[in-house]
């Protein structure tokens, strides 16, 4: 048999090709040289999501829930235990056919108008002012990103 039927694969001299690291010079005189490892810059600033002012606002905003929460589920639990607890208390009569149940019961909207009033409040004087200034914050560091 010849040789020029023998695969190449089956030679014991093959061996498979090395993929080797580029030259370090170029091979053409028209390539460009090789670029050198990236050089990063540490940024000036902590990223944004270790901001301190990211955990003022988380805890701005829990505060807020919370006592919004409490304020009407609170009025709502303690009319409910007083419903079930002291029933001779309800049916007082306050004034005409007005129970103290029925005026509890009807005090629950203003109470929750005051828990959306409270939490409002909290919004524009608390939270609201820490997100903007951690929004500022955060455009004016993709803008130092971008003139990079």
């Amino acid at each position: 048999m010849s040789d020029a039927f023998i695969s190449p694969h089956s030679s014991p001299e093959y061996s498979a090709p090395h993929h080797h690291a580029p030259p370090s010079c170029p091979t053409y005189p028209w390539q460009p040289p090789p670029a050198g490892p990236a050089r990063r810059r540490l940024p000036r600033q902590a990223p944004l999501g270790h901001h301190s002012d990211l955990r003022v606002l988380r805890n701005a905003y829990r505060w807020q829930r919370r006592v919004a929460t409490l304020t009407a589920l609170g009025y709502f639990t303690l009319f409910l235990l007083l419903s079930g607890f002291a029933p001779s208390f309800m049916t007082t009569a306050v004034s005409g056919g007005l129970t103290m149940g029925l005026l509890l019961g009807l005090l629950q909207v203003p109470v929750a108008c005051l828990a959306i009033g409270v939490y409002e409040y909290t919004a524009r004087h608390t939270v609201d002012p820490i997100a903007d200034r951690i929004r500022r914050q955060a455009t004016l560091d993709a803008k130092r990103e971008a003139a990079r």
